[in-house]
């Protein structure tokens, strides 16, 4: 029985185009690395609020977003090289797909001094207390813990690099590896540390921030000296030529990116400043649970993003109009997993956190839609950006970010928590119908105008 279940499962992984093939090879990899790690991050949430407290924790998740932030502000270019690298590879091309390496990691180096320096001239100036709505004779050090997450942004946002490259070169489970070594290095870390000494703040945003960036930095040398070493970055490789292509490729990625950073990111600040960093972990606890399907979701699109860059470079139309319809009945399953999910929340909420955290049913309500108007979106997100036709994202991305904060404050004052997610969920189903109308004249050949950039 097992040995014909086991049989049936590798002939319908090894069935379809050989692009397809390798993308399901990587999703079924990615499922257990990315479960693995799903489980872990589920568990160090109550460990972590025992650890410190709910408002410490709160804190920490909202100096967290400085750590997300690292993959917003690299002007672009890792979602440039993506694209580049791909075509590269597909092409054959390895010397050129190895300085587009080179030419990457020294841009995001200057960068990233750059940004350090200029934090380190405007932090005595910034009151953190009033930034984290807290007592100041409680909390006498955020400054100090503010410069330590600065410190592992900047790092990791060179070396965060080896993710996009195993991406683009369609082996995103390898990158989950890395992802899953710094979750257990964190569990491991935390469990030590509550039996050794007292919660701390600043114990905890070492742990939490510096610990992945140590897997990503060891992961780096690890594929750099093995497997990837034919496109690992050398000085000899650098060319200026490239810097230019990749900035003006990323340009708009950058855009979109910052835009993304007010839509998917201030929330938690959002939340600070009107209801108190003990609230954020309340928030954080329910987009935690829903979370597990958008997981899910991500572990089966990532490898598409260079799939459908590759199928568009060859033409293959047909490939990514099978694939799309494919995706979109994986869309249909996930959405009602969301809603059984939102059913048993309230038992989930009791069973994982106890009543250290209570979420009230509006924001579980709230979370469902946003799930599931959200992996709508990103199905056809993630098209248009393998085939490079971003600029009427561009525009709408810009122009949402624009207005996200503002109705986010609004909603959050007339509905508290919900009304914060219900403000992205509001622009996202906008954009989604958009953008489904621009993928359909993508795929059928029909597409002009900004449609078509």
């Amino acid at each position: 029985m097992i040995q014909a279940v086991q049989a049936n499962v590798f002939k319908l992984i090894n069935r379809g185009h050989e692009r397809s093939v390798k993308a399901k090879k990587n999703i079924l990899k990615s499922v257990f690395l990315k479960g693995g790690s799903l489980v872990i991050s589920f568990l160090l949430m109550p460990l972590t609020i025992s650890y410190v407290n709910p408002t410490q924790y709160g804190i920490w998740l909202t100096l967290s977003s400085f750590i997300i932030w690292a993959g917003f502000f690299d002007l672009g270019m890792g979602n440039g090289l993506k694209n580049k690298l791909a075509e590269a590879i597909t092409l054959g091309d390895f010397s050129k797909a190895r300085s587009y390496v080179s030419t990457a990691y020294l841009m995001l180096i200057v960068i990233a001094i750059l940004m350090f320096t200029a934090f380190c001239i405007v932090n005595p100036f910034i009151n953190w207390q009033g930034v984290f709505n807290v007592n100041s004779s409680v909390y006498n050090n955020l400054g100090q813990l503010v410069f330590f997450t600065i410190c592992f942004f900047c790092i990791q946002f060179v070396v965060q690099l080896i993710n996009t490259i195993l991406t683009a070169n369609h082996e995103p489970a390898k990158s989950a590896v890395i992802n899953l070594v710094g979750q257990v290095l964190t569990l491991v870390s935390i469990i030590v540390l509550m039996k050794l000494k007292a919660g701390t703040l600043t114990d905890l945003v070492i742990i939490m921030a510096g610990l992945p960036v140590l897997a990503l930095i060891a992961g780096s040398i690890w594929f750099y000296n093995g497997s990837y070493n034919y496109i690992a970055p050398r000085v000899g490789s650098l060319n200026f030529k490239y810097a230019k292509s990749l900035l003006f490729t990323g340009s708009a990625f950058f855009i979109i990116q910052i835009g993304a950073l007010v839509l998917y990111e201030t929330d938690n600040i959002v939340i600070t400043q009107l209801l108190g960093p003990a609230e954020v972990t309340t928030f954080n606890a329910a987009y935690k649970l829903f979370s597990v399907i958008l997981m899910f979701f991500l572990i089966v699109i990532t490898p598409f993003w260079s799939a459908f860059t590759e199928a568009y470079t060859k033409g293959d139309h047909q490939w990514i109009k099978s694939t799309l319809t494919s995706i979109k009945k994986v869309w249909l399953v996930l959405s009602l997993c969301t809603v059984l999910l939102l059913l048993a929340s309230p038992w989930l909420y009791a069973l994982w956190l106890g009543k250290s955290v209570a979420v009230p049913f509006s924001l579980s309500v709230s979370m469902c839609l946003y799930t599931i108007v959200s992996i709508w979106q990103t199905i056809h997100v993630y098209l248009l950006n393998g085939t490079g036709k971003i600029k009427l994202q561009l525009y709408l991305v810009t122009a949402s970010a624009v207005v996200n904060i503002p109705l986010a404050i609004l909603l959050g004052r007339w509905f508290g928590l919900a009304g914060v997610t219900a403000a992205n969920t509001v622009l996202f189903i906008i954009m989604s119908a958009v953008f489904y109308i621009q993928t359909n004249k993508i795929i059928n050949k029909t597409a002009t105008g900004v449609f078509n950039e």
